[in-house]
């Protein structure tokens, strides 16, 4: 049985937080996480993005990735300019299992791809406890 803390303003909380983040991000970078037996694996494509850039926290069971791909130099030809890549904020937010261990948590930024290893924490085995006679 797991027993949880009501917290009754959390929703109202976490919704207030959504839309402050909403007003700052420009735009969300694709994640996939996975499960190995070991550990957990987020990988987040960040092209363009420099590793100076990103920030990760892990801190109440939430992992959150933040940055800010820069605008590179623009081009123009003749009278038209064409961007569509996007620049700007973005931050990923994602509730950590319990079996997370958030300090051994490693990053590597290759190629435009982040990707967060985190081990999991060894489960402590179940011993039977003799109960003696007084």
């Amino acid at each position: 049985m797991t027993i949880v803390r009501y917290e009754p303003w959390s929703l109202v909380d976490r919704l207030t937080r959504q839309s402050e983040t909403a007003r700052t991000v420009a735009w969300i970078p694709s994640v996939d996480v996975h499960e190995a037996a070991d550990r957990y694996v987020v990988q987040a494509d960040l092209p363009g993005v420099s590793a100076a850039d990103i920030e990760i926290t892990a801190e109440a069971g939430v992992l959150t990735i933040k940055g800010e791909r820069r605008t590179g130099t623009e081009h123009s030809d003749g009278s038209y300019q064409r961007v569509e890549r996007v620049a700007g904020n973005f931050v990923r937010r994602f509730t950590l299992p319990e079996a997370a261990q958030t300090d051994a948590i490693k990053a590597t930024h290759v190629n435009g791809v982040l990707e967060l290893s985190i081990p999991k924490q060894v489960k402590p085995e179940a011993r039977r406890i003799k109960v003696e006679a007084a």
